[in-house]
């Protein structure tokens, strides 16, 4: 894959960011513990109704197939008899058959391009989508970008702390004394007593960032959260992970930014098209997906400059015949 330009992703979105202030470092090597999590043949797929997200679908390299249509009794037969059929039902096949195993104290990146099922991966280890086929085994209890309970918009950010605290299993008392660590951490000073939807985005995802990592999880999943804050909330959520992963806790970053990678992890997995594609030291994954990422967007480019030439030309010989 690193080699070979697929044609037929020329036309997805090669996201991909180097920030200034990751550059040159790296993540500390710290010994490993035993294996906590094991992703064993794990596929993920999704029933769509409809061809507007099956196409959508289609365009990002994910896999899809026409589904067989749902058994009916006679009732239902009858009822929906002289109804008009408004879309074909299809699957998305969005997480295909990927394994491996993390240990103890990792610090694991996850790369890829939008769309390659980084999220999807994600939410299946912790649980909140239903596995396909397959097996994930998990030594302890992950937690993804916030808490596995959603935070409710309409209570403020102190009565979310509270809830989000007691879904990680923490007591009362434990949450009070972690109060004032989570408003500095999240830096929403007085909105912490606003209902969050009052909050920007940023301040929410900062305010799930410090619930999710205040009591210290088994499996910490960072999806895109230190995008949403300035250098100064980079600089304390670089000090958490590090931290989570000092009490043998591992941690699980999916990032656009290849230079954040570098800087905090210490193994890399890269998916596309539901895959895994590679596995292994940060370097190594790192820049064969530059190179990946580099030779699409050249691809890319140059079809949309022969198209432009080939106008062009078209252009200068119905004037020539003209």
């Amino acid at each position: 894959m690193t080699d070979d330009v697929v044609e037929a992703d020329a036309h997805l979105d090669f996201d991909m960011e180097d920030e200034a202030d990751d550059a040159g470092e790296h993540a500390e090597a710290i010994p490993l513990g035993d294996p906590c999590l094991v992703v064993d043949d794990l596929h993920v797929v999704f029933r769509v109704f409809g061809g507007k997200k099956r196409e959508k679908a289609r365009q990002q390299g994910l896999h899809v197939q026409e589904a067989a249509p749902p058994r009916q009794g006679f009732v239902k037969r009858l009822l929906g008899a002289g109804r008009q059929h408004v879309g074909a039902v299809s699957e998305v096949h969005a997480v295909r058959g990927v394994s491996f195993t993390a240990r103890h104290g990792e610090s694991i990146g996850i790369v890829g391009i939008n769309g390659s099922g980084k999220s999807t991966l994600l939410r299946a280890i912790t649980g909140l989508i239903p596995p396909h086929s397959g097996s994930v085994y998990v030594d302890g209890e992950p937690a993804l970008l916030g808490v596995n309970a959603a935070l409710m918009p309409q209570m403020t950010g102190a009565k979310n702390i509270e809830i989000g605290g007691l879904a990680l299993g923490m007591t009362p008392k434990e949450i009070d004394a972690k109060f004032d660590e989570v408003v500095d951490f999240a830096d929403i000073g007085d909105f912490v007593d606003m209902p969050m939807k009052t909050y920007s985005s940023g301040m929410a995802a900062r305010l799930r960032f410090a619930i999710s990592s205040a009591a210290v999880p088994d499996i910490l999943m960072v999806d895109e959260a230190l995008a949403t804050g300035d250098a100064a909330f980079k600089a304390r959520s670089k000090a958490r992970i590090a931290e989570v992963r000092q009490q043998a806790g591992t941690v699980f970053l999916v990032s656009h930014s290849i230079s954040t990678i570098e800087a905090m992890c210490t193994r890399v997995l890269w998916m596309h098209q539901g895959q895994l594609v590679m596995d292994g030291p940060v370097e190594q994954v790192t820049e064969a997906y530059r190179q990946f990422v580099r030779a699409n967007r050249q691809a890319r480019s140059g079809g949309r400059n022969g198209g432009e030439r080939r106008n062009r030309a078209r252009r200068n010989r119905d004037g020539a015949q003209a």
